[in-house]
């Protein structure tokens, strides 16, 4: 009897973990994909001599990413409850 009912809370368990690892992953993701994508924009005006426009594209494009980066686990996510 013990069996089952561990049986059951390993699950709720595994969940519980699965949906923490999600909600600390988005925070993260929201930060780093955009500070990626300006430090390489600025390095790039540094390498070419302009004045913040690979700053501007790059933090857009690391905001972009971000963006689809966690639509995906989203996605991923609802997939794996039903």
């Amino acid at each position: 009897m013990a069996s089952l009912n561990g049986g059951c809370m390993d699950k709720e368990k595994y969940t519980a973990y699965r949906q923490l690892a999600l909600a600390t992953t988005i925070p993260v993701i929201l930060v780093v994909a955009p500070l990626i994508g300006y430090y390489a924009g600025v390095w790039v005006d540094g390498k070419l001599g302009t004045s913040k426009i690979f700053m501007a594209v790059g933090l857009g494009l690391g905001i972009a990413a971000a963006a689809k980066e966690i639509y995906n686990l989203i996605k991923k996510s609802a997939g794996n409850n039903k």
